[in-house]
Order: structure tokens, then C-alpha cells, then sequence
């Protein structure tokens, strides 16, 4: 085999293996956000309603749950503390079916649920830009990562 054709081997192997890392990096992000995006996409047929927020923990914020048409009321429910701002504050949720874990609706439940995702493309842009030298696709990702990272933060 001639030095050359060796050379592109290597280079396509190479190539091949960077794709791998970025095809794993972005369906570890799909994976992590589909545990709590999955209650707000497919949210027909849930328990609806509104928490208000009566104390907060380390972890996880507590308070009552006022149920809309359907749902039953909840003396106690919870949510992770980072998407609860602080106490008395109200916002809308879904009930995790059978558990008293609550998740946020609306726009800043949906884009928060999806901040893996951001995470892992922006993280998956510097191995697209670095291992692939593919620099287009490396910024789009990154500011795909970076837009979804910075709304998620406005939105709450």
C-alpha cells in the first residue's frame, strides 16, 4: 500500500471517529432533555394546573398544587429549585404521572426541559471545529447551543 493511500485511511478513520464522539455528545443531550421535555411535548392527557411556590430546599422547591379541569388538587408537590425562582411566586406545571414531581409548562418549562441539549451542542461545536475543521457547521451549532442556552435564561 502506497504512503499516500494509507495517509487517507487515517484521515477517513479519523474523521469517522470524530463524527462518533459528536453523533454521542448530541444524543446524550436529546436523551437528558427528553426525560422532562417528553411532559411538556406530549402534555394531553397529564395532570394541568398551577404551583405556588411556599418553600425551597437545597434541591427542590415545595408548595400546593391548584388543579384546571380534570386533575386532582395537592396539598404538597415538588420541582427543582432552578426552575423556581423564589417563594410565592406561580406558574403553570404538569404532574409527572405518579409521582407528586412537578415540571414547568409553558415557553421557559419548554426551553428549560431542552438545556442539555444547548449544552451539548455547544460542546459538540468545538469537537465539530476542532477534530472535523468543519468551521460553518462548528458556529452554527455553537450559537444554536448558545441561542438555546441564553433564551432558557431569559425565559425564567
Amino acid at each position: 500500500m502506497k504512503r499516500s493511500s494509507s495517509l487517507r485511511v487515517l484521515s477517513y478513520a479519523r474523521g469517522g471517529a470524530v463524527l462518533c464522539v459528536v453523533a454521542l455528545l448530541l444524543v446524550a443531550g436529546v436523551w437528558s432533555s427528553w426525560d422532562s421535555a417528553h411532559h411538556i411535548v406530549l402534555s394531553k392527557g397529564r395532570e394541568h394546573g398551577t404551583m405556588t411556590v411556599t418553600g425551597c430546599g437545597e434541591e427542590v422547591c415545595t408548595g400546593p398544587f391548584a388543579p384546571s379541569e380534570g386533575a386532582a388538587a395537592r396539598s404538597r408537590v415538588s420541582i427543582e429549585q432552578s426552575v423556581a425562582a423564589r417563594k410565592g411566586d406561580r406558574f403553570s406545571v404538569v404532574v409527572r404521572p405518579g409521582t407528586d414531581e412537578v415540571v414547568r409548562t409553558g415557553t421557559a418549562g419548554f426551553l428549560h426541559a431542552w438545556v442539555p441539549l444547548g449544552g451539548a451542542l455547544v460542546l459538540a461545536a468545538l469537537v465539530i471545529g476542532g477534530g472535523l475543521r468543519w468551521t460553518r457547521v462548528a458556529w452554527g451549532a455553537g450559537v444554536a447551543g448558545g441561542a438555546l442556552l441564553l433564551a432558557s435564561f431569559i425565559a425564567l
